[in-house]
């Protein structure tokens, strides 16, 4: 095995997390009504990477589904992820993802 010594200090970096399901709880702006073609914006702690203009399920703090979105803007700020969401589908039944 080979070691890097040089490595093994604590680098500099910026910590990221990859999702492909956006996951919100009301503190973090969970629309109060979800209804297609809606716009929403909203953000989390940390600096998150979403996949842009695809579908991604929203899911709630229960991780229940019930709507595709699609991601069409995403800024980091003061390690905040900054999203803004149009509503794509509705689904007829919220479902458990987990």
């Amino acid at each position: 095995m080979t070691v890097y010594p040089h490595l093994q200090k604590t680098a500099m970096g910026m910590p990221c997390e990859v999702n492909t399901i956006l996951k919100l709880k009301p503190s973090q702006g969970y629309p109060a009504r979800l209804a297609i073609g809606d716009r929403h914006q909203i953000h989390k702690d940390g600096y998150r990477i979403f996949p842009l203009d695809v579908p991604l399920c929203l899911v709630d703090e229960h991780w229940l589904a019930h709507a595709d979105v699609v991601i069409e803007k995403l800024t980091w700020e003061q390690q905040t992820t900054h999203l803004q969401f149009k509503v794509a589908r509705l689904y007829p039944v919220p479902f458990a993802t987990k």
